[in-house]
């Protein structure tokens, strides 16, 4: 037997070694099956889910007494930091466009806006407009996304800016 031609094996095995990992307790033997524990999957369309490992997250939770610099700080890294390439790119050049001159309500709905939905598809549909934003995310953040995301100027948006805009004056 080859490894590449047993993926049934293969996943089997990385199923298990996920399961290893101290402090995981998503995985447990059900007659000599490992069962795994599914979490939020967004609005993705209904399927076997063989193939979906789906890890439980948090829930999110507001932080009112962070600092404003702070708060911007952290949504600039975590704009930057996502599950997927084109949320990378999209919510970090809105990120460089728009946190710093967003108040402290505009911070928090775009705080819950990129951290509570476990799902960084549906962020990138609601943007997009493939799909209809929930009501509890639609508001003048959501609407400035989407409007950025039209990108109505022909922006070549090909990579997350540089970070030498931080250490700039502002304009």
């Amino acid at each position: 037997n080859h490894p590449l031609l047993s993926p049934v094996t293969n996943a089997s095995v990385s199923v298990l070694r996920l399961c290893s990992l101290s402090g995981w307790a998503l995985c447990r033997p059900v007659s000599g099956h490992v069962s795994v524990q599914r979490g939020y999957r967004g609005d993705s369309p209904t399927d076997s889910g063989k193939d979906v490992l789906e890890i439980p997250l948090p829930p999110w939770q507001e932080r009112p007494d962070e600092p404003l610099e702070t708060k911007r700080a952290r949504l600039l890294y975590e704009s930057r930091k996502r599950g997927m390439l084109e949320n990378c790119i999209l919510l970090s050049l809105f990120a460089k466009e728009n946190l710093s001159r967003m108040s402290e309500r505009q911070l928090n709905l775009y705080d819950r806006l990129i951290n509570e939905p476990s799902n960084d598809w549906d962020i990138y549909y609601w943007a997009t407009e493939a799909k209809p934003t929930p009501a509890v995310f639609e508001n003048d953040v959501m609407a400035m996304l989407r409007e950025f995301a039209k990108n109505k100027n022909r922006e070549q948006r090909l990579r997350q800016p540089d970070l030498e805009y931080l250490f700039e004056s502002p304009r």
